[in-house]
């Protein structure tokens, strides 16, 4: 079933408030940024096909992408980089990232949609999560087609890490990463803090500590 506009009625009185929706992508990732886009839409017809970005093909996605930013009404976008993830933890890295996007909005939002379960945005902005919302609700899986094809292509533009397989993988922990990490070590772009360092005897003295309440936990390289 593809998304609607169920939610964004209902929270917007029928289009008396502007509702903005909101996806992440990089939150996993061993490399480079959390990314973050924000989607203000007219409640019209959205482009055919709309849906959560992790069910389009590359192409598909980069097709979507163009038809997104000539559709919505607003589109934001805001990273926060590897090194903030690494001092402040995954929540605040995304608040920020969050708060980038929603900066960039044409419009404030008078309601944000937040894609999953937590609320890392917080004050002063009224937020609705909503578990799956990328594939219930249209604003939401805009925003995480751009946030998607922004976030890869940034990832395959970075020059000098081709071993690392960027281009295919945006910074996961695909077997050639993985393999990479192994005989090279982490590049200027990974993420210190991640646990991955702690499978990696060659390169564990790298590993950066932040504040335990700070972040979630990430898994290693091996399990």
């Amino acid at each position: 079933m593809p998304p609607t506009y169920a939610l964004e009625r209902l929270l917007s009185g029928n289009g008396s408030k502007t509702v903005a929706g909101i996806d992440e992508v990089g939150r996993g990732a061993w490399a480079g940024p959390v990314a973050v886009c924000a989607v203000v839409t007219d409640l019209s017809e959205p482009p055919a096909g709309l849906t959560d970005s992790k069910m389009l093909t590359p192409a598909r996605r980069t097709a979507m992408f163009d038809e997104i930013v000539t559709w919505a009404v607003g589109v934001g976008y805001g990273e926060a980089t590897h090194a903030e993830i690494d001092e402040l933890g995954m929540t605040e890295a995304l608040r920020r990232a969050a708060g980038r996007a929603l900066a960039e909005l044409p419009v404030r939002p008078d309601v944000v949609i937040l894609d999953g379960k937590h609320d890392y945005l917080g004050a002063p902005w009224p937020v609705r999560c909503e578990i799956k919302g990328d594939l219930s609700c249209v604003s939401v899986a805009a925003a995480s087609v751009v946030a998607k094809v922004r976030r890869d292509a940034y990832m395959a533009s970075l020059a000098g890490v081709e071993e690392y397989g960027f281009a295919d993988n945006a910074g996961y922990p695909s077997p050639i990463h993985q393999q990479a990490l192994e005989r090279l070590g982490p590049t200027e772009h990974h993420r210190l803090s991640w646990s991955y360092l702690d499978d990696l005897p060659r390169w564990r003295h790298l590993k950066r500590h932040r504040n335990p309440l700070a972040g979630e936990g990430q898994l290693g390289l091996f399990g």
